[in-house]
């Protein structure tokens, strides 16, 4: 496998300009939290968020119903964005490619070679690591 690397922002532009549903992976009901910060700033951008966090399942996040897990969206989802630790992004690569969700894309600061691996394996080669998505959207 080749060593990761992002695709060019003229790609991440047209990711972000495509898009309409975000699935967020570790967002949570705290306001403090980055997840929380970055989805509020995209749902106001025009983006419907789709809350995917085990522990509020049904609950409701920035007023959407949040999920267990990538798989149980009954929506089509263009952008998977990760708020979970590195070492986690391999188990939410194999929750992604049971779905048909576009992008893969992993918050500032997180990266894995082993999840690029899996997505790629699978034929999945939409990903974005280590970029912030709302920093993203702002460079438009």
């Amino acid at each position: 496998m080749t060593i990761f690397q992002n695709p060019s922002q003229d790609v991440i532009a047209d990711y972000l300009k495509s898009a309409k549903n975000i699935a967020v992976v570790g967002l949570s009901k705290r306001e403090n939290s980055p997840a929380y910060g970055v989805s509020k700033v995209m749902q106001e951008a025009g983006y419907t968020i789709i809350p995917v966090n085990p522990r509020l399942a049904g609950e409701k996040v920035l007023g959407e119903t949040a999920y267990a897990r990538l798989q149980d969206i009954p929506v089509h989802v263009d952008i998977v964005d990760v708020f979970r630790r590195s070492e986690f992004l391999p188990d939410v690569a194999k929750d992604f490619i049971e779905t048909d969700a576009d992008v893969f894309w992993a918050q500032l600061g997180l990266e894995s070679q082993e999840a690029a691996d899996i997505l790629q394996a699978a034929g999945r080669d939409k990903i974005v690591m280590n970029k912030c998505i709302k920093i993203e959207y702002q460079n438009l």
